[in-house]
């Protein structure tokens, strides 16, 4: 129900093509998230798999990918891809869309920013899972192996007898997330400031409560946050000069995401403690020094920065 949702449903049925729209159900979806996902099936009149996996397994592999990769976001990104890419190949569905390619979006090698398609081995390497295969969490929280089915990518013996072609849709038509936004408006995506869990826009990362510690997590491991991501992009798309998008960085600070760090404790059943001991297990020496019981990051974007005591 995100607006690059709508945007690739939109763009899909103004060239014709008959839409089977499938989500992953987030265990933590927002209301916002849910209305939206609503209003896209009814307005736009689409047919709709929306796709939950049992919250005793999320929260074992969640838990289990927390604490040994500092990363909460694992199982999200392996259903997000496995479960439209395996109902299309049972469902024999010839063509499945994603959004951008984040290589052209983001950056990486030539190779992969000219890419089209988005098949099992990008998966694998770009897939956000830390370089793991749902095979490497068997066993890890006494997770089976039939716990972890639903994240399973389609065979190679599957792809045999029937292959979807899976594209990006961003390898085709421009990609702008405000272009995107406008478009998804017009025909009943909304959103609003209030909404906003992490970043710079107000329309983005609205539907899951756990989505802004997938990009906390990502300052103790590399020194940068979601805006840092959003202001980057604003950047190439010539709306902001680098000077004001520092300026907007210093305005905003760290953006702790301390009420959705609770909620994820609340369902892990583990106290706040436990999420910022673990997290610090995970901060990159590499990059942090501690100066008078304070961590810093050396040469940091901008010198008015509040940095926390350790």
């Amino acid at each position: 129900g995100g607006k690059d949702s709508w945007y690739q449903v939109i763009k899909s049925q103004l060239h014709g093509l008959k839409i089977l729209c499938v989500s992953w159900r987030t265990p933590q979806r927002t209301a916002v998230g849910q209305e939206n996902l609503d209003q896209l099936i009814k307005k736009l009149g689409v047919d709709h798999i929306d796709f939950s996996i049992n919250p005793n397994v999320e929260k074992r592999f969640m838990m289990a990918s927390f604490e040994k990769k500092g990363a909460t976001g694992i199982p999200m990104h392996m259903a997000i891809f496995a479960i439209p890419y395996r109902l299309a190949t049972q469902l024999r569905v010839p063509l499945i869309i994603w959004g951008e390619n984040p290589q052209l979006e983001f950056g990486g090698p030539e190779a992969d920013r000219l890419s089209t398609e988005l098949d099992v081995n990008w998966i694998a390497n770009y897939g956000v899972t830390n370089q793991t295969k749902r095979e490497d969490w068997i066993g890890v929280n006494e997770l089976t192996d039939a716990d972890l089915s639903p994240y399973a990518l389609p065979t190679t013996a599957d792809l045999k007898t029937f292959h979807p072609k899976s594209i990006f849709l961003g390898s085709f038509f421009r990609w702008d997330s405000f272009e995107n936004f406008e478009a998804a408006t017009k025909y009943g995506f909304s959103s609003h400031s209030s909404n906003k869990k992490t970043g710079s826009w107000e329309f983005a990362d609205i539907d899951c409560h756990f989505i802004s510690l997938h990009h906390f997590l990502k300052w103790h491991k590399f020194g940068f946050l979601r805006i840092f991501d959003n202001l980057s992009v604003e950047i190439r798309y010539g709306r902001i000069s680098r000077k004001e998008a520092i300026q907007n960085l210093e305005k905003t600070g760290l953006q702790k995401p301390c009420e959705d760090i609770e909620r994820f404790c609340d369902f892990m059943e583990k106290p706040v403690d436990w999420f910022w001991s673990t997290t610090e297990r995970f901060r990159n020496k590499e990059i942090w020094i501690k100066e008078k019981n304070t961590w810093k990051i050396p040469g940091f974007i901008t010198q008015e920065w509040d940095w926390e005591k350790a």
